[in-house]
């Protein structure tokens, strides 16, 4: 597995482009921002991406969507209980600083499901806190974690939001994340990446 990120977007956003390099097939991990740089390389590397996986659904991760899609028309999947947050620009704080963005066409997955592309299976792994319907990704034959904004590199994700919950936030990184190996790379929605165990010493919100 090969992982490259852009860092995009207003919020400076890690979009992951994961890609199986033997079948160049790949997927993208929350395009907050559908950047030039990203395509540029999928053009040169002849990849073809065949989904695209929301860790939840704020403005930050879901708004280079609809440009990717004109070019690779797939399936963007996210928790089922993001799904009033991806319709509501209120909501996905979109209209506050773009005027407005939705999306109608996702489809909604639950948590313990696994998704299957570009050779790897995605466990999702459902981790309440920052939004109602906050996902992870784990990839074990990897031992890859995608934790969008559940768990940072010694933080956590912000849980002030209407949905929030700092204690559901805490209790799913304990029994969901902080239950994988300790070697498990993590890739975040912000700021550098980091392992199970270093976080497991080192992270003081848990």
């Amino acid at each position: 597995m090969q992982i490259e990120t852009f860092v995009v977007g207003v919020m400076n956003t890690n979009c992951y482009l994961v890609v199986n390099e033997e079948s160049r097939r790949a997927v993208v991990v929350d395009p907050a921002v559908c950047s030039a740089q990203m395509m540029e390389y999928i053009q040169r590397e002849d990849l073809q991406v065949e989904a695209v996986l929301l860790t939840h659904g704020h403005f930050d991760h879901i708004m280079g969507i609809d440009d990717l899609r004109k070019k690779f028309p797939v399936p963007v999947y996210v928790h089922q209980d993001e799904r009033e947050m991806m319709n509501d620009p209120v909501m996905n704080f979109s209209a506050g600083y773009f005027g407005g963005y939705s999306f109608a066409d996702a489809v909604y997955i639950r948590g313990g499901q696994t998704l299957s592309h570009a050779g790897y299976d995605f466990r999702v792994l459902h981790t309440p806190g920052h939004t109602r319907g906050g996902v992870c990704y784990y990839v074990e034959t990897e031992k890859v974690l995608f934790s969008g904004d559940t768990l940072f590199r010694e933080t956590v994700g912000r849980t002030d939001f209407p949905d929030g919950s700092m204690s559901d936030l805490v209790r799913g990184i304990q029994e969901k994340l902080y239950v994988l190996p300790d070697d498990v790379e993590v890739y975040p929605g912000h700021m550098e990446k980091t392992t199970i165990g270093h976080e497991k010493r080192y992270n003081l919100f848990l």
